[in-house]
């Protein structure tokens, strides 16, 4: 028998208390989709229906096996049906009475290839001698229905029974269960939440975004094209180009009138200062002419579609590369962003921030937003750049200054009639430092000349004067003196020139003027840059920011789940959801602590429920499948309903309910070091699953307020969802949606546990002290004695198989035959499965008597059945023909 790779959900269908709400196909239905609709699942192609029944109840509802086995799915229905209890004997009015557990009567409908049968006639729960528990104990039976639940079991389960004689077998367990206290697992889950939505600054710290080379395409095209184009934006002798190389070319001039202008000629002259004002004027002007430009393309490209706007800026001489492809796969490359940062393990905010910075980053700015920085390259900034019409020299160098000195101490060795001859050099110092200034002047102001120069030719004077009357040189020395400090004065001179002509020429513009031109085509070029796919980045900032708000719109989400539950009401103990009994002696953490209330039968969507009843006004358990009073099922399915006070005259049954089975053992762990950290990275890939369908949105251009509605749903059902699965398969199991490629954590990691005791459970030799057998005393001689006729499940969860079997390997054991990992649950252990003795299941046919009708719309018809009695061909009661079973 095949089945498919993919399974859902186990629906579980208890016929000991619910059978008489199960009587039409619709019902059915019902019952199924509440079940799936409480787990946040579709309907399924193969449904897998878990039966729970007595044996006696094979024959008792057999209109609602028909109903359940034609049960319309794509796919095939596969039924496994778990007994409990002894069967009733023999039927009225046989030659030989058997006593219980003689004989396994079923209906014909039950005999398919997709269906199998569990018989635990006892489930075997009590520790020691002297405890007594009702062969179908509710703790025991919960552990039970939980274990065959998890979907990988339950197909393997029935493709081992459809190797068995009659697909019936009597079930021997040994489990080791590993979980969480339930107030660590919840303090784990809402620190996950916590982690995984992060919290929320304000806004306050800026986020940094990958450089455009880490961003995915076409993410990093637009930012990059945007921040790092060329600057080709002037057209070849279009009117922009024109304009700036005009003004460019009179700056030019300007340049070299002030090459000349440093000259000594120039100093001499003032033809050389007048030629280079006049180009500046002029430069001036073209500078304003191309400042009126940049002005009208600014104004001009701030309305309108992207389209019109680049006309008018190519009308104006500018340029605006094609945009090709670059708006392309724009969802695409914002899906990929979100799950590169999420995967870096950021919260959802945080990525939200990310995605703010990018719309940011990307969004165009229209020209009209660009006019104020116009101001910046205005006439009035250009003469607040020169910091004065007249400026002052910049700090003499060192080497006019030693020029100087060296010319005044040469020209001053002089002493006696001759010593006037000293002055020549500080005079011409002084005189040169008149002259510059007048030929620098403007208007009523001179230019100022630097005084360290003249200081440092009186000082040398003063010091080669003070020489000569210590040395009392020779006249040709003081002449030889004084004309190498007039050569030396003439390169001083020069120097000091070249600088006070250069800092006066700044302080009239033309520094200014180059830097106002060169940010005046920085402006152009950023504004072309802008307008360089203007729609497509618009669109992708739109969609950046939408996904931000969705992001945000999550994490609130997870906020709202992280919020502890409410307080229990007065009366009830604080400590847990069993009260003050140790939780460990409790039914395990995916087990319904209300184990003692009465179960109804339309609320089997909780599998782990206790499986009783109560009894009736008269105490009376003798009519197993009298509807109990059904309690009120709470509006949030994962709330823990409180425990129901034990009344003084409770059953002993009922004491020993919530005890656990020899064959179950607690590993109960208090969360390893990786436990919140796992838990947020399974709710990352969740979330990221939930939001597939918003991601077509945003590729359709159709994120808008409607799809994030439909998104922030979708995440609260997740995350319902999450929770769900966390609460009943426990935190080894991954998630409905795991991440690909990120390995699942140990258990020392998730519950502070190891593996060990796994492979140890699993590697046991399977030997009848290996498990215990969920067998009366009476049944275990209708099983098989062939011991090789039995069939063996080892299984683990799929996440403890690495560990496992490197246990297994560094002990030199060899791995189990079979082995099977689950993707779900929280149990390990051994299953064994007894055929039992042939001729030990009769089968019987449901016959249609007169005038009646066996169709499952008209309940309400007589029918009776034709059973098989071994190989006799007799009848047996009215309306009953028996034959041979072994005729089917």
């Amino acid at each position: 028998m095949t089945f498919p790779e993919s399974t859902t959900a186990v629906v579980h269908i208890d016929l000991r208390t619910g059978a008489a709400a199960l009587t039409t196909a619709q019902a059915v239905r019902d019952r199924v989709a509440e079940q799936l609709g409480r787990a946040g699942l579709p309907e399924p192609d193969h449904p897998l229906l878990l039966v729970t029944d007595t044996p006696a109840g094979l024959t008792g509802h057999q209109l609602q096996y028909e109903l359940l086995s034609n049960y319309r799915a794509v796919g095939d229905t596969r039924i496994l049906v778990l007994l409990v209890g002894s069967s009733p004997g023999s039927y009225a009015g046989g030659e030989e009475a058997y006593g219980p557990d003689r004989r396994l009567v079923r209906p014909a409908t039950l005999r398919a290839s997709t269906i199998g049968l569990v018989w635990a006639g006892d489930l075997r729960s009590a520790r020691t001698a002297l405890e007594r528990p009702e062969p179908d104990d509710p703790a025991s039976l919960a552990v039970l229905v939980d274990l065959l639940s998890v979907p990988d079991v339950f197909v393997r389960v029935l493709e081992d029974l459809g190797g068995l004689p009659d697909s019936v077998a009597a079930p021997g367990v040994q489990l080791l269960e590993q979980d969480l206290p339930p107030e660590v697992r919840d303090r784990a889950w809402r620190d996950a939440l916590s982690r995984f939505a992060g919290e929320d600054g304000g806004g306050a710290s800026p986020v940094a975004l990958p450089p455009a080379a880490r961003l995915p395409e076409p993410l990093g095209a637009l930012v990059s094209g945007r921040e790092g184009r060329p600057h080709g934006h002037r057209q070849p002798n279009g009117p922009a180009d024109l304009a700036h190389r005009t003004c460019a070319e009179s700056l030019d001039r300007v340049d070299d009138d002030l090459v000349a202008l440093r000259a000594l000629p120039g100093l001499l002259s003032p033809a050389r200062r007048e030629a280079l004002e006049s180009d500046l004027d002029q430069a001036r002007g073209y500078l304003d002419e191309f400042r009126a430009l940049v002005e009208r393309a600014l104004q001009g490209s701030g309305s309108g579609a992207a389209a019109e706007a680049a006309a008018r800026l190519g009308a104006l001489g500018l340029r605006v590369p094609p945009a090709e492809s670059a708006g392309e796969r724009v969802g695409e490359g914002l899906r990929e962003l979100a799950r590169t940062l999420l995967d870096e393990g950021l919260a959802l905010r945080s990525v939200a921030q990310h995605f703010t910075a990018l719309a940011g980053r990307v969004e165009p700015v229209p020209g009209t937003a660009l006019l104020h920085r116009l101001d910046d390259h205005s006439e009035e900034a250009v003469h607040r750049g020169s910091a004065t019409e007249y400026a002052a020299p910049p700090r003499t160098p060192a080497a006019p200054l030693v020029l100087a000195g060296a010319a005044g101490a040469l020209g001053g060795l002089w002493q006696g009639a001759l010593l006037p001859l000293a002055l020549v050099v500080p005079v011409v110092f002084v005189a040169v430092a008149v002259w510059g200034a007048r030929r620098l002047r403007t208007g009523r102001r001179t230019a100022r000349w630097t005084v360290g120069p003249r200081v440092a030719a009186v000082a040398g004077a003063v010091a080669g004067a003070a020489a000569a009357y210590a040395t009392a040189p020779p006249a040709w020395l003081g002449v030889t003196g004084l004309l190498a400090g007039l050569g030396l004065t003439a390169e001083a001179v020069r120097r000091l020139w070249r600088g006070v002509a250069t800092s006066w020429a700044a302080g009239r513009g033309t520094t200014a003027l180059r830097t106002a031109l060169d940010g005046l085509d920085a402006l152009l070029a950023e504004l072309v840059r802008e307008h360089w796919a203007a729609e497509e980045r618009l669109y992708c900032a739109d969609a950046a920011r939408s996904v931000a708000g969705m992001l945000r719109a999550t994490a609130a989400a997870a906020d709202a789940q992280a919020v502890p539950e409410p307080a229990a009401p007065a009366g009830a103990s604080a400590s847990g959801p069993y009260g003050d009994e140790d939780w460990l002696s409790a039914p395990s953490a995916l087990e319904d602590p209300g184990a003692e209330t009465a179960h109804d039968g339309a609320d089997d969507g909780d599998w782990a429920a206790a499986y009783t009843w109560e009894s009736g006004p008269s105490g009376d358990r003798d009519d197993p499948y009298a509807a109990p009073a059904p309690d009120p099922v709470p509006d949030n399915p994962f709330a823990t309903p409180a425990p129901k006070a034990a009344s003084a005259d409770a059953a002993p049954w009922e004491e020993t309910a919530t005890r656990t089975p020899r064959w179950l053992d607690r590993e109960i762990g208090e969360g390893g070091p990786d436990l919140v950290a796992t838990l947020a990275g399974d709710l990352r890939a969740t979330v990221m699953v939930a939001m597939k369908p918003y991601w077509g949105a945003v590729e359709r251009g159709q994120a808008g307020a409607l799809a994030v509605r439909r998104t922030e749903e979708r995440v609260r059902d997740v995350l319902s969802g999450a929770r769900h699965h966390l609460w009943h398969n426990g935190v080894l199991a991954p998630p409905r949606h795991p991440a690909e490629h990120r390995a699942r954590t140990s258990a020392a990691g998730l519950l502070g546990t190891d593996s060990l005791r796994v492979a140890e459970l699993m590697g046991r030799d399977t030997d009848g002290q290996a498990v215990v057998q969920l067998s009366s005393p009476e049944q275990g001689s209708l099983l098989s004695r062939d011991p090789e006729a039995a069939r063996w499940i080892p299984f683990a969860p799929r996440t403890l198989q690495g560990e496992v079997e490197t246990a297994w390997h560094k002990s030199g054991s060899p791995p189990p035959d079979g082995a099977l990992w689950t993707s779900s649950g929280r149990y390990a252990g051994l299953i064994r499965l007894t055929p039992l003795r042939m001729g030990v299941v009769d089968t019987v046919l449901p016959r249609q008597s007169r005038g009646g009708s066996t169709r499952p719309d008209h309940p309400d018809d007589t029918d009776h059945t034709d059973r098989t009695d071994g190989a006799r061909g007799t009848y047996s009661g009215a309306g009953t023909e028996t034959g041979g079973d072994e005729g089917w």
